[in-house]
């Protein structure tokens, strides 16, 4: 698996032959404006909510890619009348895809598009492929629940929001790590607002006490998930 960030939530991950991108946003952040939108690959778009903040590039990458949408069954829909392809789902569910499997879970948020339209519940997303189980997030607080998912995947790598104000901070993130019994995480959610600005090294340090890795991925980087 390949993991390269473009700034915020946005990422894609390199399986099974397929690019999966998730929660596009890329033109609506200064931090990422050395970012080329139209030379994205994706075959597949994993949104989490439909904040703006992560869902502003679908439209422009889907139809620039012929990406496949996957998220619940309101964003599917939302997209679905525009047009798009979609694989609607939801929580505790889960299914098998031509480059692995993807388990959609719950996530503790807000969800809605910038028109105001109901975005259904925020999610996160637990993908195995190639032997290898990510966990993302999405935006969420720290839940009790995490220990399940935990408990039921063997988490190789966590994805997880370290801005606080809107998501948990680096200090609930590496608790979550112990909870979901992973050592290694990135960090996503934070520097692109003055909302969510952190210390880099201060939080990887909270990480450190908890015996786990916090990588906080340079954007247009990219990391080999080993």
């Amino acid at each position: 698996m390949k993991f390269t960030y473009y700034g915020h939530s946005c990422f894609s991950i390199e399986t099974g032959g397929k690019t999966l991108l998730f929660d596009p946003f890329i033109t609506g952040n200064e931090l990422a404006k050395h970012i080329d939108v139209s030379k994205i690959k994706a075959d597949y778009i994993l949104i989490s909510h439909a904040h703006s903040d992560h869902t502003a590039d679908v439209e422009f990458i889907a139809k620039n890619t012929g990406a496949k949408i996957i998220s619940n069954f309101e964003i599917v829909s939302y997209y679905e009348a525009k047009g798009f392809h979609g694989h609607p789902m939801n929580f505790g569910g889960k299914w098998n895809f031509d480059f692995g499997v993807v388990k959609y879970v719950q996530a503790l948020h807000s969800s809605s598009f910038g028109d105001g339209t109901y975005g259904g519940e925020p999610g996160g997303f637990i993908i195995t492929s190639n032997g290898k189980t990510v966990y993302y997030a999405g935006d969420t607080a720290l839940f009790s629940d995490m220990q399940l998912f935990g408990r039921l995947h063997a988490i190789n790598w966590a994805i997880l929001p370290v801005g606080d104000n809107f998501t948990m901070d680096a200090q609930q993130a590496a608790v979550a790590s112990s909870m979901l019994n992973c050592d290694k995480v990135i960090g996503v959610h934070y520097d692109t607002f003055g909302f969510i600005k952190i210390d880099h090294e201060a939080s990887k340090q909270l990480f450190a006490v908890e015996g786990k890795e916090l990588h906080l991925v340079p954007i247009g980087n990219s990391l080999n998930l080993e």
